[in-house]
């Protein structure tokens, strides 16, 4: 008994900010209740309360990852390797952006469950990446795809949002279905749920013993993880659920679900390629083959649908699956000595959370009037700030919005892949990791990888032209007021976006 409580205290003191983050999650699903009457009336400013508190913990949990380092208990179910310490600061520094997003997109009597969830979804994407056993993976990622759920369904309850809800809920639960049988095959074939005991085992084997078992686990495994990352053809969701939804609710569905699948798959691919470590491998033949066709399709449906798009929603979901593709051409790569897979994939990983959210977040802070009626149609519950929605509410928007417009002009540019933004140095880095590959596989997908953004540019750039070129509508030509929230994400994300472009190495560095 003495070893065990041993062996649970230093697997807990491996996971210090993610318990932070469940326990102030607790006090949150606890205390928020009773500040709701039995109407469903709360005390007005509730909601900044909250979020003012999910602050502070993201906060502390942020300094405690500053001060940790990379650590592992023998046996234990999780391990702090160098990519769960980069995936904490990563989905840390997202999730202060998030609540920042969040923060007029959700009426004051479902505020605390509102931010305790997204705080739950913090601190899953951590574990996804710090797991070390088939078992804590899966229980990690239902961390995140449960709260995911509730989430969704707070701040409207509309039939457009209750839709969005529903299709995201049945679909999430078939993926983890299929994540759940893949792994099922994966201990079929070698008897164990550790990682470092699946990697012995595989790599001891005798040759081609259980190889189809291994493939169909790996299929069904990429099939379950292909639905958070929102890769062909298993993106369909996607376009009906963000437009259903808030813009603070497509940002988070935009970038953290996609941190969770490409955290996952660079937990479960080296188990399939006999290394030792997920910093040491390269896909085999047959993977690579299967990896590069998925980001094929997935970079080109993304872009081809992107360009037929009016509402804003459903054009950063077509855009989501396109850099999915994108984030696909990395993972196909894997650990070369060029410029390796992992590193661009890592390092893309962050600079598409600041061009996504930010983009989201400046949407929420766009104030357009003249909706009330169409929201009282809808029933909403909350009145919700009157957020941009469609290329309609952009014309003008350098006159109505100056600094609004100009944000939301970096962050497009940003996407497309433009200098000065930290977006052409993603994909710059994605470009040279591919080529490096061979001179067929990788040099095609590089120059695939290519045209794909300069078809975006169609999509990314007409915002822009509409915000500054085209008239404000007569009704909408006087100045309006600026969410400041939202605002103030968007514009560390946009700032962020060039500065990084002038100073990469330190980000680099980091995703080694």
């Amino acid at each position: 008994m003495p070893e065990t409580i041993v062996h649970i205290r230093d697997t807990a003191s491996l996971l210090i900010p993610e318990i932070m983050l469940l326990a102030t999650a607790c006090a949150m699903f606890f205390v928020g209740p009773m500040l709701v009457s039995d109407a469903g009336d709360s005390e007005p400013g509730l909601r900044s309360r909250w979020g003012f508190i999910s602050l502070v913990a993201i906060a502390v949990a942020w300094v405690t990852w500053l001060h940790g380092d990379t650590a592992a208990v023998e046996g234990s179910l999780f391990r702090i390797d160098h990519l769960a310490w980069f995936t904490r600061g990563l989905s840390l520094s997202a999730g202060f952006i998030l609540v920042l997003t969040m923060w007029n997109q959700i009426d004051d009597a479902h505020s605390a469950e509102g931010y305790a969830c997204l705080l739950t979804i913090l601190a899953g994407t951590s574990l996804v990446a710090a797991a070390n056993d088939l078992v804590s993976l899966f229980l990690s990622l239902e961390l995140v795809s449960i709260p995911t759920y509730v989430i969704l369904y707070l701040p409207r309850r509309d039939r457009e949002n209750g839709e969005a809800t529903l299709k995201y809920f049945l679909l999430s639960i078939f993926s983890s279905a299929l994540v759940l049988y893949g792994m099922s095959w994966l201990y079929g074939v070698a008897g164990t749920t550790n990682f470092t005991a699946i990697q012995t085992v595989l790599a001891s084997r005798p040759p081609h013993a259980g190889e189809t078992m291994l493939e169909i686990a790996f299929a069904l495994l990429l099939a379950g993880l292909c639905f958070r990352i929102t890769a062909v053809p298993f993106h369909f969701y996607a376009p009906d659920v963000f437009q259903g939804t808030t813009s603070a609710n497509s940002a988070l569905l935009s970038f953290v679900p996609k941190v969770v699948g490409f955290a996952a798959l660079l937990r479960l691919i080296p188990l399939t390629a006999n290394t030792e470590s997920w910093q040491d491998w390269i896909p085999e033949h047959s993977i690579r083959l299967l990896l590069a066709t998925l980001a094929l399709f997935t970079m080109l449906l993304g872009n081809l649908m992107a360009l037929r798009q009016k509402h804003l929603h459903r054009l950063m979901a077509y855009s989501s699956i396109a850099h999915a593709g994108y984030m696909l051409v990395a993972l196909t790569v894997g650990d070369t000595l060029q410029v390796g897979g992992r590193e661009a994939l890592l390092f893309y990983l962050a600079t598409y959370g600041l061009m996504t959210i930010g983009t989201f977040a400046l949407f929420a802070a766009i104030d357009v009037g003249g909706r009330e009626n169409e929201r009282q149609a809808r029933g909403d519950a909350f009145r919700l700030p009157a957020a941009a929605t469609t290329l309609d509410d952009l014309r003008g928007l350098s006159r109505r919005q100056p600094s609004v417009a100009l944000l939301l002009a970096v962050c497009l540019f940003s996407l497309t892949g433009l200098p000065p933004t930290v977006g052409f140095v993603g994909k710059l880095n994605l470009f040279f990791a591919s080529w490096s590959v061979d001179p067929h596989i990788g040099r095609g997908l590089a120059v695939v990888l290519a045209l794909n953004s300069a078809i975006s540019a169609w999509y990314y750039l007409r915002p822009v032209a509409i915000m500054f070129l085209d008239p404000a509508p007569d009704t909408e030509s006087r100045p309006r007021r600026i969410v400041w929230a939202p605002w103030l994400a968007g514009t560390i994300c946009a700032i962020a976006t060039i500065v990084i472009f002038f100073a990469p190495q330190w980000l680099w560095d980091s995703t080694r």
